[in-house]
């Protein structure tokens, strides 16, 4: 058996091996479902509901279109395509978390699917546009993840996968550190004390410190069957993935 794809090492000083992460990934996330678009509006600046709609518009997304959007969390990038395709039977939401789905089904009266991108419960050849915001380094295996989405997606299909990574350039990456890794956590615990939004975002920073180079995703897209296969950086952070499967 072929050994899995992760796209982080294990951190100790968050869960002891590779096989607790889920779990622990699953916890922080039903603990702080309803403070996280708190969260993004204060790392994003505010500009996440405009970069969300330019890359899904980039990658092709337009009425008509069937929408898997996996790790929807509060629904940011399934609110986003929703505002293109313009038909809520057209966008489906999927995520681990039951808090992260609640909080969507507040505000979105989309389909909603509790499941894991490992192992989805979405027929073959039955999307046309798979998307995934910031959680591509919280899953398991990268192979599997990339198996299934080619295997959802008709043929044809398109996957977009948003995420950040550490910058390439010392300034950035440290400007990067010290506002993810360090500014960031300390606002969490002082406009949102007794929560774990401030481990969250600490956790978040590990993730995407140690994820794998964009080289390595890439070359997992294309070994997985997909073609046209590229990322578009902004900021030198901002990663927007993107490939078809063979039509």
């Amino acid at each position: 058996m072929t050994a899995p794809i992760r796209p982080h090492p294990v951190f100790d000083e968050h869960y002891a091996s590779a096989a607790e992460r889920s779990d622990y990934t699953r916890s922080l996330f039903d603990t702080t479902a309803r403070h996280y678009d708190r969260i993004d509006r204060l790392f994003s600046f505010g500009s996440g509901a405009w970069y969300r709609r330019r890359a899904l518009r980039h990658s092709g997304l337009h009425p008509g279109m069937q929408v898997l959007d996996v790790a929807v969390g509060t629904g940011l990038v399934a609110r986003a395509a929703l505002q293109i395709v313009g038909d809520q039977s057209a966008v489906v939401g999927l995520d681990v978390s039951q808090n992260m789905l609640a909080e969507t089904r507040r505000t979105l009266g989309i389909p909603l699917i509790r499941a894991t991108a490992e192992n989805l419960p979405v027929a073959d050849a039955s999307i046309d546009f798979v998307s995934m915001g910031y959680a591509l380094r919280h899953v398991s295996d990268l192979a599997a993840t990339f198996q299934e989405f080619r295997r959802v997606l008709r043929p044809g299909g398109i996957v977009l996968l948003l995420e950040i990574a550490r910058p390439d350039s010392p300034a950035m990456r440290s400007l990067s550190g010290w506002y993810l890794g360090r500014f960031v956590p300390f606002a969490c615990r002082w406009l949102m004390p007794r929560t774990s939004s401030a481990a969250l975002m600490h956790y978040y920073w590990r993730t995407i410190e140690h994820c794998v180079p964009t080289g390595v995703i890439l070359d997992e897209l294309a070994t997985c069957g997909f073609v046209d296969v590229s990322c578009h950086t902004d900021l030198d952070a901002f990663r927007a993935y993107r490939a078809r499967k063979p039509g």
